[in-house]
């Protein structure tokens, strides 16, 4: 009764050892397939980020499990993986070899998707060396067994390998359309290496295609490669990065920016050497160690004779042998790569030298055409001065010669005409000054808010006769003297509040100067134009400040004009380091404003404003004095010389600067009114001249002045004042008075 009790305490103990062994054993070989597995993916992810060392110890420690006879079944991964790392290294030939391995493991023939895994990377392979046709061979086996296998998804690295093929045939749309449906494959699969590439290689092809064949493709190709620089940012793709450099340098020589194009390629070429290094430096690492895959199963077989046969001396021999190719190998990989370098840099110099000469011939011809056009419209401006002069000037005598009243509707048109064509000539002669450069900043000290009360007092009329509002606020914080310039500031407001005027029908017009920053010595001013007038869409925002620009042809038919003067403020700004901004809705009215920077000024202003309103109160009649005029024209004398008549004063006329040189010599006078073209010797020669001997008779340039003259010359010369024709009538009695009181002035 007790022997078989007994029978069973000895055998249950062996059997349940026996279990254990057993459950042991089954552990041990799940724990290698994942480590396999882990290694193989730690591998491939260090060689996605360029990581070669890592990758080769990863996939070097694969290798070596996947090695024993248990686990041959995962040998032709790995040997895919690392036909990958030498493909990656552009080490094509162990690539091949190591590929053409995984091919002959029957363990591969028995899976159709590692087949057809491993016939797509021998075609890829194949294409970088440039061996087309038998890549093309190798990729349509691919084809057909991804075709049986009906997978979209692992179709992916078909397409990607198809599309390199015809990128390389020169079949650029097929290549696109390819290499898109890859790339978009990769990116549901969530694979960001693979998707990358594929956009990589898309660009490229959008480069390269003919546009008569593929609409936009450079704007298609900049968006791919926003896309690639993304996902290389976010994964740490380093090479991904450089190869995008050539890509841009492609797009920018299509687009003719060659410095650009130049500066992408330069980068590219400098870091694809550095990253030509790491890859030979990898290699030859590589080929170092033991455990290292430069030549992975040779150096396993001399482990295994190591092993077997205990030779030092033959496995270091080897090792030797084989680190001698490698030296030959990196020193003929980096021959080929200088040469190839070589003669990249020596053709990309060639055509930059092309493309140089190419943009120094465009420039001299823009600026050619530049110059021709500052000297016509100069010319022409000019040239219109003169009968403008004489159109005004008929027009002013005859309406102080009581016309009857149906001749005066027709004078105060024909007088309304002129002024409007006078602002259009000035115009466009500002805009071609400050085109050409021809403008300069003064820095004198004047009282801001008299010089924007002028501006006010002028536009009232203008603002009335549309019946808008003007409302005025001023910040009385703001210094009364500051220094700039004054004419500037004048031109800006007019042309902001005359913009304002000509849009508002009975509506309100804010002209608001307020403090924006302040300190002892500066200040800096905003100006703001708020009108409640017919409003600017936001389309027309973007081209209101163009020169001509007048939003529509129905707006000009409308309201009239050039669409000049919101040129001429921005033009006028940028100048004076400033920029003019709008807010505006259709409808709804338009609010302009800029800053303005100004030093505080703590001398007083000498501004002219002062000066004309102490010659008017203190000496309002000209009667009796002697004017020289000094004009070639015989219209613009009989003009002048009947306007002054009919303050009474005693003209003597001339008609070139020799005359009027010894009429001045002869008598004395009041004043000169002195033209500047004449024949024989010029207006401003003529005043150097008289200024030797008579240095305190006033000398007015009368004339219609051009882009080339500049004020500065005429004060240098000895003028006075300067009254541009056509003139004003009050304006030009003013200056004479002014002039005359100053004489006087200083004789006393």
């Amino acid at each position: 009764m007790h022997l078989p009790r007994l029978k069973y305490k000895i055998f249950f103990p062996l059997i349940w050892c026996l279990l254990i062994s057993i459950k042991s054993f089954s552990f041990q070989i799940k724990d290698t397939i994942v480590a396999i597995k882990q290694l193989q993916f730690s591998g491939i992810k260090a060689l996605e980020t360029e990581n070669f060392m890592d990758a080769i110890k990863y996939l070097n420690d694969a290798n070596k499990l996947a090695s024993i006879p248990k686990y041959r079944s995962y040998k032709p991964d790995v040997e895919l993986n690392i036909a990958e790392l030498f493909y990656a290294l552009e080490y094509f030939d162990k690539a091949i070899e190591e590929v053409e391995k995984a091919i002959d493991n029957k363990e591969t023939s028995k899976s159709p998707y590692k087949l057809s895994k491993a016939y797509n990377l021998y075609g890829i392979i194949l294409i970088s060396q440039g061996k087309i046709p038998k890549a093309a061979k190798y990729l349509n086996k691919a084809d057909s067994i991804y075709t049986v296998m009906e997978d979209d998804n692992r179709k992916a690295d078909y397409l990607y390998g198809q599309g390199l093929l015809k990128l390389h045939q020169a079949k650029y749309v097929e290549a696109i359309a390819n290499l898109k449906t890859a790339a978009e494959s990769y990116q549901i699969q969530k694979l960001p290496f693979q998707e990358a590439n594929a956009y990589s290689r898309l660009a490229d092809a959008l480069t390269l295609v003919d546009a008569s064949n593929y609409p936009n493709p450079l704007a298609e190709a900049k968006t791919v490669l926003k896309k690639v620089t993304d996902i290389a940012n976010a994964q740490g793709y380093s090479k991904l990065l450089i190869e995008k450099r050539r890509i841009n340098s492609q797009i920018y020589i299509a687009e003719k920016k060659n410095v650009k194009a130049e500066q992408e390629f330069r980068y590219y070429i400098r870091h694809k050497d550095s990253l030509h290094q790491i890859h030979l430096k990898a290699i030859e690492q590589g080929l170092q160690g033991e455990s290292a895959i430069g030549d992975l199963n040779q150096i396993i077989a001399n482990q295994q004779n190591h092993l077997r046969k205990q030779d030092k001396s033959l496995f270091f021999g080897k090792l030797t042998g084989w680190l001698s190719i490698a030296l030959i190998l990196i020193l003929s990989l980096l021959t080929l790569s200088l040469y190839k370098n070589n003669n990249l840099r020596a053709k990309a110099n060639e055509l930059l030298q092309d493309k140089n000469t190419e943009l120094q011939e465009a420039k001299v011809n823009a600026e050619r055409a530049s110059q021709a056009k500052a000297q016509f419209l100069s010319t022409i401006t000019h040239e219109l001065r003169t009968p403008m002069y004489t159109v005004t000037g008929l027009t002013h005598l005859l309406l102080e010669e009581d016309p009857k009243p149906e001749q005066k509707e027709h004078l105060n048109s024909l007088k309304f005409s002129g002024e409007y064509l006078l602002s259009l000539i000035n115009n466009i002669l500002d805009l071609n000054k400050l085109e050409a450069n021809k403008v300069e900043l003064e820095k004198v000290p004047f009282n801001l808010k008299k010089r924007i009360d002028g501006v006010l007092i002028a536009l009232k009329k203008s603002a009335e006769a549309k019946n808008n509002k003007l409302h005025y606020e001023y910040d009385s914080t703001l210094p009364n003297i500051v220094q700039g310039d004054s004419l500037k500031i004048s031109q800006i407001l007019i042309n902001l509040i005359s913009n304002s005027i000509k849009f508002t029908e009975n509506g309100d017009i804010w002209i608001r100067v307020t403090t924006v920053e302040k300190s002892a010595k500066k200040v800096t001013v905003r100006f703001e134009v708020e009108d409640t007038g017919d409003g600017i869409s936001k389309k027309k925002q973007n081209t209101i400040f163009e020169s001509f620009a007048q939003g529509s042809l129905q707006i000009n038919r409308k309201y009239g004009g050039t669409g000049l003067g919101l040129s001429i403020v921005k033009n006028l700004l940028e100048l004076m380091g400033s920029k003019i901004y709008l807010e505006s809705k259709l409808g709804e009215g338009s609010k302009f404003w800029f800053d303005v920077p100004y030093a505080v000024s703590e001398t007083k202003a000498t501004n002219k404003e002062t000066e004309k309103i102490d010659v008017v109160v203190e000496n309002d009649t000209l009667e009796n004095k002697k004017v020289l005029i000094v004009e070639d024209n015989k219209i613009n004398q009989m003009i002048t010389k009947k306007i002054l008549d009919k303050k009474d004063m005693i003209c003597s006329v001339v008609d070139n600067g020799m005359d009027a040189i010894k009429q001045v010599k002869a008598e004395d006078f009041d004043v000169i009114l002195m033209d500047i073209h004449m024949p024989g010797i010029s207006g401003i020669e003529a005043t150097k001249q008289i200024r030797e001997f008579n240095k305190t008779v006033p000398i007015i340039a009368l004339t219609a002045i051009t882009i080339e003259e500049n004020l500065e010359d005429f004060y240098k010369a000895g003028f006075n004042e300067f009254i541009p024709k056509p003139f004003n009538a009050e304006d030009f009695f003013e200056k004479i008075k002014r002039a005359i009181r100053g004489n006087e002035f200083l004789i006393r």
